[in-house]
Order: structure tokens, then C-alpha cells, then sequence
């Protein structure tokens, strides 16, 4: 019954995690529709407010239940190719996010922030900060997704 609890937080963390990050990505398209540097920073302040209500909880709940059920199951963690499959991808995500994604989201809501208006919002800096910010996402985000995968499969060699 442990086992399978911690299998069950484990899931609901990732729900939280990888649903936070795909929202988010909507969230910040539907604002930079607008093209309007005050919906834009809110929209950037929800996403920053957010990771931090809904990602990092994800990212802990992930890691407690992940390497408790791993332990109770009597798996070993580097020896198991699809979680350490897993620990290697969610590292690559937590790695891009801290070194990539979060200064860039504080650079494009600083940019939005510092702008009165949509006359002098600098749009094409923001662009190429928001670039910056999708390809970095993407890696974020599809490394958890086949981590996922894996968790789900369970390939061997």
C-alpha cells in the first residue's frame, strides 16, 4: 500500500508539474496576442506566481514519492535504465529552467513592466527574448513528457 501511494503522488506531482508548464505556455501566447505590455506582465507575474504555487510543489512531490516509491519497490535507481532515464531528463529540465527559462521570463516582464504603453513597449527585443523563451521551453518541456514516457513504458534494453 506504501508503494502504491507514493506511485500516486508521484503522478499527481507530475499533473501538477507538467500541467503548470502547459498552461503557462498558453497563458503567455494568449498575452503576447495583445501585443499590450500591462496584460503581458501580468500574464508573465501569474506564470512567475505560478511555478512557484504549482511547479516547484510538482518538482518536490516528483522527487520524494519518485525515489521513495523507487526504494520501496526495491528498485535501483541508476541501474534501472527508464528512472535513471527519468532522473536524467527531469535534470536537463531543471537545469534549462534555472540556467535559461527563469531569467528570460524576468527579462520580459521587466521589459513589459518598464513600458507605459504599447508605443514604447520595445517589441522587437521582447520577441527575441520570447524566441529565446519557446525554444528553451520546448527542451523543458518535452524532456519531462518522454521522462513521463518512460515512467509509463518502462523500456529495457
Amino acid at each position: 500500500m506504501i508503494y502504491l501511494s507514493l506511485k500516486f503522488l508521484h503522478i499527481v506531482g507530475a499533473i501538477l508539474f507538467l500541467g503548470n508548464i502547459t498552461t503557462g505556455v498558453f497563458w503567455k501566447s494568449h498575452a503576447d496576442k495583445s501585443r499590450d505590455p500591462k496584460i503581458i506582465a501580468h500574464a508573465l507575474d501569474g506564470i512567475l506566481r505560478s511555478d512557484r504555487f504549482f511547479t516547484i510543489p510538482g518538482v518536490i512531490i516528483i522527487l520524494v514519492s519518485g525515489f521513495g516509491a523507487a526504494l520501496v519497490g526495491g528498485y535501483a535507481l541508476f541501474r534501472t535504465d527508464w528512472i535513471a532515464g527519468g532522473i536524467g531528463l527531469f535534470t536537463i529540465t531543471a537545469i534549462v529552467f534555472m540556467a535559461r527559462i527563469a531569467p528570460i521570463q524576468r527579462q520580459m516582464r521587466g521589459l513589459a513592466r518598464s513600458s507605459a504603453d504599447q508605443a514604447s513597449f520595445d517589441w522587437p527585443r521582447y520577441q527575441r527574448l520570447s524566441r529565446g523563451w519557446a525554444i528553451w521551453g520546448s527542451i523543458a518541456l518535452l524532456a519531462p513528457v518522454l521522462a513521463a514516457a518512460l515512467m509509463v513504458f518502462k523500456p529495457t534494453r
